[in-house]
């Protein structure tokens, strides 16, 4: 069985899941309130998350299409 040798895709999409939990985090000392209504770490929330959840859709899309070695 051939594996695919390069997790790049796969670790960017790790950060990117990771970094979407971050900005839904609430922080009491933000400038201001989120579209969500409550003041949290990033006050683009819920767009910055949408964005972050494309970006690791298509990485995966990319590791998918990535050809086996």
């Amino acid at each position: 069985m051939k594996s695919k040798t390069s997790p790049t895709h796969l670790i960017f999409t790790g950060i990117y899941f990771v970094l979407v939990i971050v900005t839904l985090i609430p922080n009491a000392s933000a400038s201001k309130a989120s579209l969500l209504g409550y003041k949290a770490l990033c006050s683009f929330v819920p767009w910055s998350a949408i964005i972050l959840l494309g970006l690791a859709a298509l990485h995966i899309y990319l590791y998918q299409k990535t050809p086996v070695k």
